[in-house]
């Protein structure tokens, strides 16, 4: 996937999660940031923030988490002794629900399989063409 092509992505998956009505609202992805903080704060004076507790092993998941909470205006955290893994937010319940976790597995999904073929394509192209699993073979008895 060219790197293009996965930022347009990355931003119709953004411009889902934020309410896009048309096609020029998709592409506007400062809009649709604005959008889903609108809809955070909305939330917000209907449920009150409650500490949630995310475990991400991955480390790269847990950057594009981490940032997602900080691009809608949330704080995550870490208390003193938690392993590396867990992400700390105090947010409505709804908005984590509705829209911040769901956006997260999108966008991880995408980038896990953006990763995949980069990683896939410098193997072939130097070190071995063939990227197949090893062969199972028979026990010897």
């Amino acid at each position: 996937m060219q790197d293009t092509a996965l930022r347009e992505k990355l931003r119709k998956i953004e411009a889902l999660f934020a309410g896009a009505a048309t096609p020029g609202e998709r592409d506007a992805a400062e809009a649709a940031m604005l959008r889903v903080r609108a809809r955070l704060e909305e939330i917000a004076r209907s449920e009150q923030p409650v500490e949630m507790h995310f475990s991400i092993q991955d480390q790269w998941a847990q950057r594009l988490f981490v940032a997602l909470c900080r691009r809608y205006g949330l704080h995550p955290y870490r208390r003193p002794r938690q392993k590396r893994s867990t992400i700390m937010v105090r947010l409505p319940r709804a908005f984590s629900d509705q829209i911040l976790w769901p956006e997260f597995a999108q966008l991880n999904d995408v980038l896990h399989a953006h990763l995949h073929d980069i990683t896939l394509t410098l193997i072939r192209d130097h070190v071995h063409a063939d990227t197949g699993d090893a062969e199972e073979v028979a026990e010897k008895g």
